[in-house]
């Protein structure tokens, strides 16, 4: 359901800042998801998208939203997959060329979108942010995270991808939308709805010879009591390993 609202139309040109859809997906994210929505809102640069999947502690009814944030409800929690899914359709629905994913648990900054946005604009198809690269940085993590996170994943994702990747998990990226236009892309796959879709679509993008580039920003996790993730240790963790072996063997498309 649509919030009431929300601009239905827009017009854009490939080389305009209202080109951009910015888009957050959160649940259950209590008093973080208000700082994410105050920091990014240079609306000169970008729209924002706010996917609300499924909600039940109040957290988004509490905002006090701009009439220029369009927001979409869930009326049960889809998954992460899925809420990034809604986001990238809604963009190609309304024209956008690039969109910028952000996370709803304030772990993002808003002052590094603009280098995301400037290698879309020097011609890559999908810039991934990186917390390990020179200039990039890090905060509050466990130490199982930072483990996983710098060490475990990029190394298998780099192994059955194809290029050196140094944060393969992070999910502030910007994607230009004309890859998910691609045939070889199946992003409608039930098996995606939860946090396999964002492996899956850095993969394809890489191993379908798309212009990948990592770029350095910053990934401070919030203070412990307010929770790191809704990520399960071990359940969490698969689901975005598998897809590597399940492309990597065949297996899935």
């Amino acid at each position: 359901m649509l919030k009431t609202g929300y601009h239905t139309s827009m017009s854009f040109s490939p080389n305009s800042p209202k080109s951009c859809l910015l888009g957050i997906c959160s649940y259950n994210e209590g008093d973080k998801i208000r700082r994410v929505i105050e920091k990014f809102n240079d609306f000169s640069r970008y729209d924002v998208l706010l996917i609300d999947d499924g909600s039940t502690d109040g957290s988004i009814r509490a905002l006090s939203l701009d009439n220029r944030i369009r927001m979409m409800r869930n009326e049960r929690p889809m998954g992460a997959g899925y809420g990034t899914r809604q986001i990238i359709d809604y963009a190609k629905q309304y024209g956008y060329a690039v969109v910028v994913f952000v996370s709803g648990n304030d772990k993002d900054d808003a002052a590094d979108v603009p280098a995301l946005m400037e290698a879309v604009e020097q011609g890559y198809d999908f810039v991934q942010g990186s917390r390990y690269l020179p200039g990039g940085a890090y905060g509050n993590m466990p130490f199982y995270r930072l483990l996983a996170t710098k060490y475990v994943h990029p190394l298998f994702f780099s192994l059955f991808s194809g290029m050196k990747i140094t944060d393969s998990t992070n999910g502030f990226r910007a994607v230009r939308l004309s890859l998910c236009d691609d045939p070889r892309i199946d992003l409608a796959q039930d098996w995606l709805d939860q946090y396999e879709l964002e492996p899956y679509l850095f993969y394809k993008a890489i191993r379908l010879g798309y212009k990948v580039k990592e770029v350095a920003v910053k990934k401070i996790y919030p203070d412990h009591k307010e929770g790191y993730t809704k990520m399960r240790p071990f359940s969490g963790w698969w689901s975005i390993l598998r897809p590597l072996f399940l492309l990597g063997m065949g297996i899935k498309k």
